[in-house]
């Protein structure tokens, strides 16, 4: 569920509302987005798709140099802009398509998302998921009312991976990509399945309340248009103490003001009498 039913966007980004009626539980994504630098891997993904854009349309773009210079940098400003939305969009549709398959519901007719989906059927097969049997949970809200936090979980699922075949409970976040490798993470994803992994309430459905079932592993799976891959993510303890730093980063920046009163300078009467004294 990319809209998830307690979610609400906010100027200081998404948050949750406490079904409880409690205060407003900050997102695991707002607090990743507030207080983790992703200038080092954005702003070269950026100049990128710009320097490429203008290589590709060099002609309009010399043309549009002398007859609307506005224009011209309205438009090459946007090309990230543009980039990163239509990336999100797809993102939201493969999990909305993921849900659906997994709760037996109609899914969209959607030639884009569709190679994703069937990388995703594929997953399931190869690990012999019975969706009735494995999978505990999908898109489920969970909450940490003491640490005021909320978030969703893409996916609860039993996979053999304990010793001699066990099942474990895995809790799973999907990220989809059109250009990374399957293989590929950010060091913030172990962050976010730490959040949700330890949360201390899972939501369900109607809104009824069960603490937090033992997740014994955690892992991104990649879902891209010609593969896919799970790959484990060391979400433990550790993890989850860097979170709380970031989560107690953001709310402190969430409640800074962005503005103060000017100090002026001291007017020509006091400073002589200063100089006076």
């Amino acid at each position: 569920m990319t809209n998830p039913k307690h979610a609400r966007d906010t100027e200081r980004g998404r948050y949750y509302s406490d079904p409880l009626g409690g205060p407003d539980l900050v997102s695991v994504t707002n607090v990743l987005d507030t207080s983790v630098n992703k200038s080092m891997a954005l702003v070269p993904w950026g100049v990128k798709l710009t320097v490429e854009h203008v290589l590709d349309n060099v002609v309009d773009i010399a043309r549009l140099v002398l007859a609307d210079r506005p224009a011209l940098t309205r438009e090459i400003k946007a090309v990230h802009r543009d980039a990163r939305e239509r990336a999100a969009d797809l993102g939201d549709r493969v999990h909305a398509a993921a849900e659906a398959r997994l709760l037996r519901a109609p899914i969209a007719d959607d030639p884009e998302v569709a190679p994703y989906l069937a990388q995703f059927d594929l997953w399931l097969a190869s690990w012999g998921v019975d969706i009735d049997e494995h999978v505990e949970a999908t898109e489920c809200t969970v909450l940490h009312r003491r640490l005021g936090y909320a978030g969703t979980g893409d996916l609860m699922i039993w996979l053999p991976t304990g010793e001699h075949g066990r099942l474990e409970l895995w809790l799973i976040d999907y990220k989809s990509s059109a250009t990374r490798s399957a293989k590929s993470v950010y060091p913030e994803n172990t962050l976010q399945l730490a959040a949700l992994r330890y949360a201390e309430t899972v939501l369900l459905p109607d809104d009824t309340e069960q603490p937090m079932p033992r997740i014994e592993r955690t892992g991104v799976l990649n879902l891209r248009a010609r593969s896919h891959a799970l790959v484990p993510m060391p979400a433990g303890r550790d993890a989850h103490r860097a979170f709380r730093g970031a989560l107690e980063n953001t709310r402190w920046l969430h409640a800074a003001k962005s503005s103060y009163p000017a100090l002026a300078a001291p007017s020509a009467a006091a400073r002589s009498i200063r100089k006076a004294a």
